[in-house]
């Protein structure tokens, strides 16, 4: 075992990465510790890095407890739990100077854990396990439990909250309550018996998560799309968006059930592939239905000529693109910001869509409503960009907050009175010049009926090969698009008041910005941050991009989509945009940006954020 280096004590604020084995039951043991530690108050983030195979293959759980409620990946591991012998030398060579690492002592493993500047903790966990339970798979299971206990005793976790968390767990199966804290005490005696605790790397009770929750965005994505009035929901599997519509149909057994009958209100539907759901998508909305589907960029891909026609028949559609990293099946399991320019131009031919983007999963509850009536109001494909880190992750969130007020945005539907009361009915005619026209739905009126088309056609709804007329029709829905600019989300402006140097950014990437900008503005390099909410752009976004000199716009792939469409869809001279890109597969740190920033800057500068660093 390797001596103890002069460690500093750091209290709510270090990084555990736990690595195992996919398949051996290690996500609930990693999730419980990680649940523990937010019970007693302590912030924390957690991130899920699995293989897009069912199991065998490495994974890893990273945990950042953060006294000041960080959300991002901070780029350092303080204590490396390595429970899967064939990444130790990976496992080994991630933990900071200083740090600590952890493995299963029952086999000897000196050749390949020889590091001098890191504690290296040893405990016989399959071994404790072998002496203590029966059946091969109940150890397997058992030993991810034994080093929840460890870690209790060297990190000074409350064993009571995990004893809660774990009753709340298994409340119908005392026995297992029982036989996961024999496991838990286990592992927590034999740590106070042989190991130095507590480790300089402790947790403290703080008073910090009060009103908070810990939730995934799939989860949080698909209450919104329930409490938007959601009733149908067609889909394909695909990683990461599965979860969502699991999550969905879970929300609507128990609120979308006629209680007298029993009946379900509600239609989730696997289809054969993503062009079907899509497809059953537009047919539900087209007859009054609010429906969706989730997916991810493949998806997106094998849908977009149904999506061409939701945008050219006008029919409303909520899509949720969790984003995964490409080209092609790409890594499955890996988070990006990729499919930006694909989902705002999706189609052939002349086509632009609405775009939300979420920071967290609190923001996917709330534009899940929100983008039901935007699809609505302007007869439109909404898509909400989504990936897979806000996905899949467990995110520290406040609590979420309903209005029992809320009613629905259907838009310009006619009644049976109003359809009856016109001359004629024309679906594509603009009467109140703002781009939209009125829509009917199936069966209110006869007068309202009218032929649905992806064809050409000209505003009063007849087919059209006629110049003049097409055009008509493509410019009011680009005035529509217009239109919708004043309707979106405004971005979220944090400025300083005294920098003319600017950064923008979308979703994910907020947490690595909010803390990049701390970093900075203590080293005296105050920089002002816009987090834009929505596609098209507003005026704020225009504004903010006029008033900076220069502009850092952050963003999760490779070809700078974002600074792309802000070129495209903004008067911003190029010249001001600099791109800060990172496209790995995990989420980015802060590091990442406040290095970008200072290279940028100068050498000056950059020495100032060197030392922060």
């Amino acid at each position: 075992m390797a001596q103890p280096p002069a460690t500093q004590d750091r209290v709510n604020d270090f990084v555990i990465k736990l690595a195992n084995v996919n398949g051996t039951g290690s996500a609930s043991a990693n999730t419980m510790l990680m649940k523990s530690i937010f019970r007693m108050g302590v912030p924390v983030m957690g991130k899920n890095y699995f293989p897009s195979n069912i199991q065998g293959l490495p994974t890893w759980y990273e945990i950042r407890v953060t006294k000041d409620a960080y959300v991002a990946r901070s780029g350092r591991v303080d204590l490396m739990v390595a429970m899967n012998a064939e990444t130790y030398q990976k496992d080994v060579r991630e933990v900071s100077p200083g740090g600590f690492l952890i493995y299963d002592s029952t086999w000897p493993r000196a050749a390949v854990l020889a590091r001098d500047d890191i504690t290296i903790l040893g405990a016989p966990l399959a071994k404790i396990c072998n002496e203590n339970f029966v059946g091969v798979r109940n150890r397997i299971l058992m030993k991810n439990v034994v080093y929840l206990g460890l870690l209790a005793a060297l990190l000074e976790i409350d064993v009571e909250v995990i004893r809660q968390l774990l009753t709340e767990s298994y409340s119908k199966k005392p026995a297992l309550v029982e036989a996961n804290m024999k496991a838990v005490q286990l592992g927590y005696d034999y740590a106070k018996q042989h190991l130095p605790c507590p480790l300089p790397l402790r947790v403290q009770r703080m008073d910090k998560t009060r009103g908070s929750v810990m939730i995934d965005g799939n989860t949080a994505a698909g209450l919104g799309a329930v409490y938007a009035g959601a009733t149908v929901g067609p889909w394909y599997p695909i990683t990461p968006s599965t979860s969502l519509m699991d999550a969905f149909k879970s929300f609507c057994s128990k609120l979308r059930v006629d209680p007298e009958t029993g009946a379900s209100r509600y239609a989730v539907i696997q289809a054969e592939d993503e062009l079907a759901a899509i497809g059953m998508v537009l047919g539900a909305n087209w007859n009054g239905a609010r429906a969706f589907t989730a997916t991810s960029g493949p998806g997106i891909s094998l849908m977009s000529e149904f999506i061409g026609l939701a945008y050219y028949a006008e029919v409303p559609a909520v899509i949720v693109d969790v984003q995964r990293v490409g080209p092609s099946t790409g890594m499955p399991t890996r988070t990006q910001q990729c499919d930006i320019l694909m989902c705002a131009y999706a189609s052939h031919g002349d086509t632009k869509h609405v775009l939300l983007f979420p920071s967290n999963p609190e923001e996917c509850f709330y534009m899940m409503v929100q983008a039901f009536d935007l699809a609505e109001r302007l007869q439109t494909p909404v898509f909400v960009m989504s990936d897979l880190d806000i996905g899949m992750n467990d995110w520290m969130c406040p609590e979420l907050k309903w209005d029992d007020a809320y009613r629905p945005d259907r838009g310009k539907v006619l009644t049976k009175e109003e359809i009856e009361a016109l001359p004629k009915f024309h679906r594509y005619l603009d009467k109140d010049d703002d781009g939209i026209p009125a829509r009917t739905l199936p069966g209110v009126s006869p007068k309202g009926a009218y032929f649905t088309r992806g064809s050409g056609h000209n505003q009063y709804g007849g087919y059209t090969e006629d110049s003049a007329e097409y055009q008509v029709v493509m410019e009011r829905l680009l005035r529509k698009f217009k239109r919708a600019r004043t309707l979106v989300p405004a971005p979220v402006i944090e400025a300083t008041g005294t920098s003319d140097i600017g950064l923008v950014a979308i979703g994910s990437s907020r947490g690595a910005v909010t803390e990049a900008r701390d970093i900075l503005a203590k080293r005296g390099i105050p920089i002002d941050y816009m987090r834009i909410k929505a596609f098209p752009f507003t005026k704020e976004v225009e504004a903010f991009m006029a008033s900076h000199t220069k502009i850092f716009v952050v963003e999760q792939n490779r070809d700078a989509q974002l600074k792309s469409l802000l070129t495209l869809e903004t008067d911003v001279p190029k010249s001001k945009l600099y791109s800060i890109l990172h496209y790995g597969g995990l989420p980015m740190t802060s590091k990442e940006i406040v290095e970008a920033v200072a290279a940028e800057l100068g050498d000056e500068r950059r020495a100032q954020v060197a030392a922060a660093t």
